[in-house]
């Protein structure tokens, strides 16, 4: 198996866009609307001093966690709930939550572009899983390449958003399946079922609880979930990916985690962090740590 170090910067949107960064906080527009949030790893200076950026509502919280509750002020007039983004041909509904999440992670369009790269140019169908799979944008953007795609989320309201996100990208005749519960108790019931998938796609927080107030939590978990997923795969599968937010890893720990798994099938392992161009600056936000395995045909 080959191991590449990359970054992966979102550069590929036009209803997105990283204003300012600095002091700990983020200027953001996501469609017509911008936000200030904070962030915890932007500690240098801004373009801008944070007291002149203007934005249409702005989120304040005593956590310093980034999945941490808080509440939003609205700024102006023009500030609403929710409304319509897009990326490339897909179609979505951002809005603004009590933890502080627009509906979208935006820098997960390096993925999703290249899980479609790799679902077209594969020669056979292929079947895909998208564990902790928030509003699906993975699973519309695998769908939309021609994948059949099963969606997993803990959460139900997240997965009404999905659908409701697949309706408006056009999509409501793509095979995915929409499921609500725990990820480790699925992996592990799909294993006995011998299904297995060509694909598999999971973005875990670093906490988390299933729909029946199981408990999900990053370090302790993560390796047995692994060990599910490589069970799970088919025996020719496409690729892997892995991300991590708000823990304390390296990629290294990632890639070296998912490679005990799939190193046996050769391919290729891409590991490294991934991050948000700001506009006019020469400057990128860190967002996220990632590692992804493809078969490299």
């Amino acid at each position: 198996m080959i191991t590449e170090t990359r970054l992966l910067i979102a550069d590929d949107w036009t209803d997105y866009a990283l204003l300012d960064s600095g002091h700990l906080m983020k200027l953001e527009r996501f469609g017509d609307q911008t936000v200030i949030r904070p962030d915890p790893q932007a500690f240098w200076e801004p373009a801008r001093p944070v007291d002149t950026w203007k934005a249409d509502a702005i989120f304040s919280s005593k956590h310093s966690d980034e999945d941490g509750g808080g509440q939003w002020e609205v700024r102006s007039p023009r500030a609403v709930d929710a409304w319509p983004m897009q990326w490339n041909n897909l179609r979505f509904t951002a809005r603004r939550t009590a933890f502080r999440h627009m509906g979208v992670f935006q820098e997960h369009s390096v993925h999703w572009a290249f899980a479609q790269a790799q679902i077209r140019a594969a020669k056979a169908p292929v079947k895909v899983l998208n564990l902790f799979g928030y509003t699906g944008m993975m699973s519309l953007a695998c769908a939309a390449a021609g994948a059949e795609v099963t969606h997993l989320d803990a959460s139900p309201k997240s997965n009404g958003y999905g659908k409701d996100n697949q309706a408006q990208s056009g999509l409501a005749d793509r095979p995915i399946r929409w499921i609500a519960d725990d990820a480790m108790k699925f992996v592990a019931r799909e294993i006995r079922r011998g299904n297995r998938y060509d694909a598999i796609v999971l973005d875990p927080p670093k906490f988390g609880r299933g729909p029946k107030n199981e408990t999900w939590r990053f370090e302790e978990d993560l390796p047995e979930l692994l060990d599910g997923i490589r069970t799970l795969l088919s025996d020719r599968p496409r690729f892997v990916i892995l991300t991590a937010y708000a823990v304390r890893l390296s990629y290294i720990a990632l890639s070296q985690a998912l490679g005990d798994r799939v190193s046996a099938l050769g391919g290729i392992m891409e590991t490294g962090e991934m991050a948000l161009p700001q506009t006019g600056a020469d400057r990128l936000l860190p967002t996220a740590i990632y590692a992804r395995w493809h078969a490299g045909d």
